[in-house]
């Protein structure tokens, strides 16, 4: 069954780090108002958008790491099983 898959588990879409640096930059735009420039805003925005592109990058790099060690560890259990014959 595919509805349990982690891609469709929407409160794993985001790791714990981005919900709560999200949820701290939320409450602190929102504690100081409109105190803030835009350009101070569109920065931060800039930054946060740079950090999940490399954290994204991360995981994409990571997903293929495991695929590979699967495929690698299918590829032993034949063997093992051509061994054992």
């Amino acid at each position: 069954s595919t509805a349990n898959a982690p891609e469709d588990d929407a409160p794993n879409r985001y790791s714990r780090t981005e919900r709560t640096a999200y949820s701290r930059y939320s409450r602190d735009a929102n504690s100081s108002g409109s105190s803030l420039p835009s350009n101070t805003l569109e920065k931060r925005i800039e930054e946060l958008e740079r950090e999940l592109a490399k954290e994204r990058q991360e995981n994409a790099r990571l997903v293929k790491m495991a695929q590979d060690k699967e495929e690698l560890i299918g590829k032993l259990k034949e063997e093992i099983d051509l061994l054992n014959r």
